[in-house]
């Protein structure tokens, strides 16, 4: 059965209550106060089914909201999940101050579909109804109260008369109202909490989104904790399961009453977190003061209440009737998602001023010109998933996007993130790299900036073959995921060799000047000709004519390609002097298997400063193993 909330919304004593009564036969007004008093001061809930135009159920739930402007808060925190919107003017006062206030509300927050319902009918005579309507009409034109669009019904709560009218235009307007979207993540925005008895805890509010189970788990946002569903109401009746654009009361086990207020959401579990910045697209009423820079307002946004300071990205103020991009900065954390429509009230007087969208509830906090964010935002207006995905995965530059974090900021079910991840690679407008997505330009902006880093490590140590791999991640602090996979890239592309953990350019040997080049083969010359009997390395370098550091960086050229063999921290060999030490133990071993430090010494002609270690070398090459005081030739 299709679901569809409906808000009403107008000025005081004009039959708002009394309207949902006549239709539903709830009263809307539960407080004892309200009773008393005979106005509504907080918002209530009733319930109508009813068949639509083609006989198909529909099934209405009511936010009736107070008129009163003392009350606008507590009306604002029933308007924000309604599809349609019952707009009620008195037929014997006309449009009044919170008509007007209620009605720019709505304007606001976007309401597609309404109905102007002229109450009180029976308390005018036909010509000053007729009057009513004209001013009605002239007041709702070109709005989507239009009535070229939307019915006008006058119609008398107390009467009956005109009732069964409104009830076929909430039929046709409701049938047209698209179906809330039961694949998205679950979020309920709460709006009452109360005990009840024999069951304990219990919230209510619109579902604005997806569905939730008996005996499923939910997120508390802002408070971060897990509660279980023990209930399901919807419309007040038991139910397994409610689903989006229901009226729906929840029995939470694992809180207490006191701890549950007002503006709490509750979510789907594990997947969202809250935030205390909101960057917007924003827009002043025409009868607005200017908005200047800094300001601080009242923000709402369904059922949430708070401080914010507006950060204006362009500009020093908002002219009435201008829109604007801007940051909220929210004095209370609160979970919502872009899409998500808030309204701004002037921090004093108290006035409704404009109202907006939100663009990005998770702003990255790093430091980007404002052209840039702006240029973000305004892709993410565009509205349609490729390109927000597009712009989200640019936005994060090399470090890339995980489902994880496109789910947080976005709302979205993995489902829908996956899908339109997937149409992007198809035509080459979004890259997998490990478990993240990246925009090709920041992969080709990154393969630029390692190759420009290796060219110029390269150029400050031409001694050296290449760049260690970590020393060259983390320069960029490019996550795990993204550095090997831009640099598998550059392998293909033939722009970089890396051999073991060094990172060089292609084709790129060391470049050596002619005084480097000369005390490369003085070194080599010097432990080639030296045979076992090496001289300390120390004494080598110290005859060389370049400095020390370029010494020891010609070294460790001949130790990296094996010319040189380092056996302890003194002593090094040419290869060409150790291999030659393997093949006479091999012919040694023919001879005798075993051999003591001394007949080694005898053997290779060295004292024991070369002799042990030789034999430690031997030992860790498995030439040899020790026993005891003897070594074993292998």
């Amino acid at each position: 059965m299709k679901s569809v909330i409906v808000g009403t919304a107008g000025h005081i004593d004009h039959g708002k209550t009394a309207l949902v009564k006549a239709l539903t036969g709830i009263d809307a007004d539960r407080l004892a106060e309200e009773k008393r008093r005979g106005i509504t001061i907080d918002i209530g809930f009733a319930h109508l089914q009813l068949a639509g135009p083609g006989g198909e159920p529909l099934r209405l739930g009511f936010v009736d909201v107070p008129g009163h402007e003392r009350f606008v808060r507590n009306m604002l925190a029933g308007v924000g999940g309604i599809d349609l919107v019952l707009l009620v003017i008195a037929a014997d006062e006309s449009i009044k101050p919170q008509t007007r206030e209620h009605f720019e509300i709505c304007r606001l927050l976007n309401i597609p579909r309404g109905i102007t319902v002229l109450t009180k009918a029976d308390l005018v005579d036909r010509e000053t109804l007729d009057v009513v309507r004209l001013e009605v009409e002239d007041f709702l034109r070109g709005s989507f109260l239009d009535s070229s669009r939307a019915p006008i019904v006058p119609l008398s709560s107390l009467t009956g008369a005109g009732i069964d009218d409104l009830k076929r235009e909430l039929a046709r307007v409701a049938a047209e109202v698209p179906a809330k979207s039961v694949a998205s993540s679950f979020r309920l925005p709460i709006d009452r909490v109360f005990t009840m008895k024999g069951h304990g805890t219990v919230i209510t509010g619109t579902l604005i989104s997806g569905t939730v189970r008996k005996e499923a788990e939910v997120d508390v946002f802002p408070l971060g904790r897990r509660a279980r569903v023990r209930g399901v109401q919807v419309h007040g009746r038991p139910a397994e399961q409610a689903t989006a654009g229901e009226r729906t009361a929840l029995n939470l086990a694992g809180f207490s009453p006191d701890e549950l207020a007002r503006g709490m959401t509750l979510a789907t579990p594990g997947l969202f977190r809250t935030t205390s910045r909101l960057d917007v697209s924003l827009a002043l009423l025409a009868g607005a003061r200017p908005l200047k820079d800094r300001a601080r307002v009242h923000f709402h946004a369904y059922t949430f209440e708070t401080i914010a300071e507006v950060v204006l990205y362009e500009g020093k103020e908002v002219k009435p009737g201008q829109s604007a991009l801007a940051q909220l900065r929210l004095q209370d954390p609160a979970l919502l998602f872009p899409g998500d429509r808030f309204i701004l009230r002037q921090f004093s007087p108290v006035v409704t001023i404009g109202g907006g969208v939100v663009l990005d509830a998770l702003p990255l906090r790093r430091r980007v010109s404002r052209e840039q964010t702006r240029a973000f935002l305004s892709a993410l207006q565009a509205g349609d998933p490729e390109t927000i995905l597009r712009a989200r995965a640019a936005n994060r530059s090399d470090k890339g996007l995980s489902l994880a974090e496109a789910v947080a900021e976005t709302g979205w079910r993995g489902e829908l993130f996956e899908a339109t991840a997937a149409s992007l690679m198809q035509a080459g407008q979004l890259l997998r790299m490990g478990d993240r997505f990246v925009h090709p330009q920041a992969v080709e902006s990154l393969k630029i900036a390692l190759l420009d880093a290796v060219t110029a490590f390269h150029t400050r140590n031409p001694l050296v073959a290449g760049i260690n791999k970590e020393e060259l991640r983390n320069e960029f602090r490019v996550s795990p995921e993204m550095f090997p996979a831009v640099l598998d890239l550059l392998l293909k592309d033939g722009k970089l060799d890396v051999s073991g953990e060094l990172v060089r350019l292609a084709g790129r040997g060391v470049v050596m000047k002619d005084e480097e080049a000369e005390a490369k083969k003085t070194i080599e010359s010097a432990f080639a000709t030296a045979g076992l009997k090496v001289p300390y390395l120390k004494d080598v370098l110290a005859g060389l004519p370049v400095d020390k550091a370029r010494a020891h960086k010609i070294v460790t050229l001949l130790l990296r390609d094996k010319v040189l063999i380092k056996v302890s921290d003194e002593l090094v060999f040419h290869r060409e002097a150790l291999d030659g030490l393997r093949k006479l133990m091999a012919e040694q071993k023919k001879k005798l298997p075993k051999i003591d430090v001394g007949a080694f010494k005898d053997l290779i002609g060295v004292t024991r400063k070369y002799a042990i270690p030789l034999l430690e070398y031997l030992d860790r090459e498995r030439v040899t193993r020790r026993v005891g005081d003897l070594r074993e030739i292998l």
